[in-house]
């Protein structure tokens, strides 16, 4: 006999190895592909400018000696964003209007022809989380802080001692909902509860006369942000 093998051998050969190797190749194709790790964004700093209306919770001392219980707040800051959604931010804004010294009697002011400016600048740091939306370009979030509010109430012929330049300490929270328009540019409408408690014991006669004694207020803040 020949050792060559024979057409039949070989072909019963071929068969097993075509049966044998078959299922491997359907099971590889059929095989998911190994699922990519999420991506995350990078650390991102931006800049921010603000202007914003704060309805003081001493609404009846404002009231009496600038005219209004509310007043216009205009500023800037930086903020870091984490790659986990994290944030923290500084902000620094001011407020100043000028108004009149009062005599306040059985919760009745009564103007004493004495001009006055009040100023209040705040600093402010504040850390929070922002969510994921079902819209790509719509993010909330929320979050909370301290912050430094330099205190002034001039007046034009006062004596040095009878102004005030007193720095509080305060706290805060914060909400709101950012829109990119942009890579680099979103806008923000921002709401924030701001408590300064027993600022103005002492501090402001008027605030005294009426028994309010916190600097804070609810204010509500457009914020022009620049920066992923």
């Amino acid at each position: 006999m020949s050792g060559r093998p024979t057409r039949r051998t070989v072909t019963v050969l071929a068969v097993i190895c075509i049966a044998t190797l078959a299922p491997t190749a359907v099971t590889a194709q059929q095989r998911p592909a190994p699922a990519r790790p999420a991506t995350r964004q990078p650390l991102a700093i931006r800049g921010f400018g603000d202007l914003g209306m704060v309805r003081f919770a001493a609404s009846d001392a404002f009231e009496a000696t600038l005219g209004s219980p509310s007043g216009v707040f205009f500023g800037g800051g930086v903020e870091v964003v984490l790659p986990q959604q994290w944030f923290v931010g500084l902000r620094l804004s001011h407020f100043d209007k000028s108004g009149e010294r009062v005599f306040v009697q059985d919760n009745e002011a009564f103007p004493l022809g004495i001009d006055m400016k009040v100023a209040i600048t705040p600093i402010e740091v504040s850390a929070g989380y922002r969510f994921r939306s079902g819209r790509r370009n719509l993010i909330p979030y929320l979050g909370g802080g301290i912050g430094w509010h330099r205190y002034t109430e001039t007046s034009d012929f006062a004596d040095a001692a009878e102004d005030v330049k007193e720095t509080f300490t305060g706290y805060h929270v914060l909400g709101g909902a950012e829109y990119r328009v942009g890579r680099m540019f979103a806008i923000a409408g921002e709401a924030q509860w701001t408590t300064i408690p027993d600022a103005l014991s002492g501090v402001s006669s008027a605030a005294d006369a009426f028994g309010e004694s916190n600097l804070g207020g609810f204010g509500f803040h457009v914020r022009f942000v620049v920066g992923r």
